[in-house]
């Protein structure tokens, strides 16, 4: 008998899929549990990662569901995964973010995110996304589906319980002009205004500052009421999650290491404003 694994951040997305695969059918907890011949209370576990599921399960569940195909696979092949204490996640050509990072975001509490060569994601206007997705030769068509995807993921700065969202970016993020100077000004002014919501705190890397501990990467943490921390990198075609409290500690560290020698938030949206100002006189 195969044993069922205990929760992880693989189990956490692969619990956000099948949650999402039994909504589409609009079928209930009780009635797929009831299939199953379990408890309504398992199936509600496995769906936000607190219980492991074996490769058997998932592959009944999805019996229920109609799910056939390379959709199967892939979603078996994700169980199989699920109980890594760290997880790699490939991205498919079309995923412009993670599709677990998609999907843990609405759960966070707090999300901190360093960005030493982009404005991040939840903060970037659609021209600032198009431009990157242009630069990255993406398919016009495929483009919409990405911004699209980009800014639906924004809705959770502005909701009723919005989670805390820091973030630290390095000044050459300003000073790099993604698309036209007055698209990249709207950009500037977008991320300033911002800071406006309580929730939302802006730090900036000054160019003065020369080498710095950021210098090798992006990164993002998220915390979570009830779940493990956990910590985000992402990379071209894959995206790499790391939650071993060892990993996290190292990260929280970088963390401070980073706010230490970043200026004030005034300061901070002030290096904005006047950045976005420069782009219009241009």
């Amino acid at each position: 008998m195969t044993t069922a694994r205990q929760g992880t951040i693989g189990g956490r997305g692969l619990g956000s899929d099948l949650r999402s695969l039994r909504n589409s059918k609009r079928l209930s907890l009780r009635h797929v549990a009831t299939q199953l011949e379990w408890q309504p209370s398992k199936l509600s576990r496995i769906e936000t990662g607190k219980q492991g599921i074996t490769t058997e399960d998932v592959a009944s569940l999805l019996v229920i569901y109609g799910v056939t195909g390379e959709e199967r696979d892939r979603l078996l092949a994700k169980t199989e995964r699920a109980d890594e204490p760290n997880l790699w996640e490939l991205q498919g050509p079309l995923s412009a973010e993670s599709r677990t990072l998609i999907q843990l975001e609405p759960q966070a509490t707090g999300i901190f995110n360093f960005e030493p060569l982009l404005v991040p994601g939840l903060l970037q206007t659609p021209d600032y996304t198009r431009a990157l997705m242009k630069a990255g030769g993406v398919s016009e068509e495929d483009t919409e589906v990405r911004v699209a995807a980009r800014m639906s993921r924004q809705a959770i700065l502005s909701r009723d319980k919005p989670p805390a969202f820091e973030v630290i970016i390095d000044e050459g993020v300003l000073r790099r002009v993604v698309g036209t100077p007055k698209m990249m000004a709207r950009q500037l002014r977008h991320l300033a205004e911002a800071t406006e919501r309580s929730n939302v705190t802006l730090l900036v890397l000054p160019l003065s500052l020369g080498a710095h501990t950021g210098l090798d990467g992006a990164f993002a943490m998220l915390d979570f009421a009830k779940d493990k921390p956990v910590v985000y990198l992402d990379h071209k075609i894959s995206g790499l999650f790391l939650e071993q409290p060892e990993q996290v500690s190292f990260f929280r560290t970088e963390v401070d290491r980073l706010k230490s020698v970043a200026r004030s938030s005034q300061e901070s949206v002030d290096t904005v404003a006047a950045a976005a100002k420069e782009l219009d006189h241009d």
